[in-house]
């Protein structure tokens, strides 16, 4: 599940993609909590067909309800991406990356790259479809999974769904969570 804020008014319109930089991906069920979708005050629920497809759309892992994960994250993006601060990166310092990359005047933002050197987990848009890498193979995204698709159909360049900072991250092999369906 995802995070952006509050997008919606009080008769449960979307009237905003996003209130904060903090773009974060949650666990569906955390420490019994339940909560009303859309609720007056609450953030407005986003969700995804997997973290792959969270990734891409330029959110990171939540840091309360999914610490371990965004501590390898963390790990993985000071690597990936170079960090040469005196310390562990922050939440907000990795948000202002990711913000910069993922949207601009209120579009998604993409970015040309070799298909060839795109890692395990990165996403693409080709044809006014999405497609994933996974284990070396490419797969078309559905809203109900993926399936197969072939090299051969695309360019050796495509544009980049996911932000260039998270590709650094998957680079390092950190291994995003497909869709259990993506890997049959």
């Amino acid at each position: 599940m995802g995070n952006r804020g509050v997008l919606h008014n009080i008769h449960k319109e979307l009237k905003r993609q996003y209130k904060t930089k903090a773009w974060i991906i949650c666990l569906l069920d955390f420490e019994g909590r339940k909560r009303d979708l859309m609720s007056a005050n609450g953030y407005t629920e986003l969700f995804f067909l997997d973290e792959v497809t969270a990734f891409a759309a330029g959110h990171r892992p939540c840091a309360q309800c999914r610490r371990s994960r965004y501590n390898e994250f963390r790990t993985a993006w000071m690597d990936g991406n170079l960090w040469e601060g005196g310390s562990a990166i922050r939440a907000p310092e990795i948000d202002e990356v990711l913000h910069g990359e993922r949207i601009e005047a209120e579009k998604k933002l993409t970015w040309s790259g070799r298909l060839s050197d795109l890692p395990h987990g990165a996403m693409f848009e080709f044809d006014h479809k999405s497609f994933a890498v996974c284990e070396g193979k490419i797969l078309e995204w559905g809203f109900n999974g993926y399936s197969p698709s072939d090299w051969e159909r695309f360019p050796a360049n495509v544009d980049v769904l996911t932000p260039r900072s998270v590709v650094n991250v998957l680079a390092t092999g950190f291994r995003p969570e497909f869709h259990a369906g993506a890997m049959s």
